[in-house]
């Protein structure tokens, strides 16, 4: 055999410890870390709990962020005078949790143009409020196509008049979040429709977990790739769905994952709770979440 010099030698080795330290290809992973987290819609657990309690739950159960929905008992309206609001922001900011933004019901859809005129001064208002507390954002929705009238020229209304609610939420430092809601426009290519018609950076999407989402092979993939470019933020609901078949949530986090979400899911689930009963619910839904989330 022929005998290696010391400087081949050390050679060799060094280069043998160094392959031993690279990390094995099939040990690293395959997949982005998660950066999103688990947040709440006051609609419709706490929906009967005043604010400090939702602070003093979301602190407890591990739930990062709040978004409050409008006319619920929380009272986080645009009604609050300026002392109000600023104790709204304290509460949030001493609690550690997010206050995400507010859940409008503002929608532009009708065939009426003063009811649209009256929503995007609405919406105004709730800019101001959130803006005044630290939010990121106002909810808004549609919420269907008016009987008779034309689904393109209604999409285009929709995202027309969002325009004007975008100025303004830029002019804020904040954004406007177009739930995928109702009937007809929660389908997601009107809901893209929707969004090009629209156009203003400040405007984006709140994804809605419907069933509209899901296609042929109850895959979320294509509805997802529609919407991506405007996804800003997302509410989810039942959890179990995704055992039963009926929505799949592991598929959907793991795009969220791909992209590089690094917002909130935000839970959504359509029953009231009392709040030790809520507590002990949402201790069970962070659990099955973090399943679900982490892949």
């Amino acid at each position: 055999m022929p005998t290696l010099s010391r400087r081949s030698f050390l050679a060799t080795g060094a280069g043998t410890a160094a392959a031993t330290l690279l990390p094995k290809p099939e040990l690293q992973s395959a997949e982005p870390a998660r950066k999103f987290q688990l947040g709440l819609v006051t609609y419709n657990v706490p929906a009967n709990w005043d604010l400090p309690t939702i602070l003093k739950v979301c602190k407890e159960v591990g739930i990062a962020a709040v978004e409050c929905r409008t006319t619920h008992k929380h009272g986080v309206e645009p009604s609050l005078d300026a002392g109000k609001r600023k104790d709204v922001k304290m509460r949030f900011a001493d609690s550690g949790v997010v206050f995400w933004g507010c859940g409008s019901v503002c929608e532009f859809h009708s065939d009426d143009p003063a009811v649209v005129r009256k929503n995007i001064e609405e919406c105004k208002r709730f800019v101001g409020l959130v803006k005044d507390i630290g939010g990121k954002g106002v909810k808004v929705r549609p919420n269907g196509v008016p009987k008779g009238a034309d689904p393109q020229k209604t999409f285009e209304q929709i995202g027309k008049s969002l325009i004007e609610c975008g100025k303004a939420a830029a002019d804020a430092g904040i954004e406007i979040w177009v739930e995928v809601h109702g009937a007809v426009t929660a389908v997601p290519k009107n809901m893209r429709s929707i969004m090009d018609a629209c156009g203003h950076p400040a405007v984006g999407v709140t994804w809605n977990s419907n069933g509209s989402d899901l296609d042929a092979k109850k895959s979320v993939t294509a509805a997802f790739d529609l919407l991506k470019p405007f996804l800003r933020s997302c509410h989810i609901n039942d959890l179990e769905n995704d055992k039963k078949g009926t929505y799949p949530y592991r598929e959907l986090f793991k795009l969220f994952r791909g992209v590089g979400y690094d917002r909130y899911t935000l839970c959504e689930v359509g029953k009231s709770y009392d709040v030790a009963t809520g507590t002990e619910f949402l201790k069970g839904y962070k659990a099955l979440w973090e399943e679900l989330a982490n892949g």
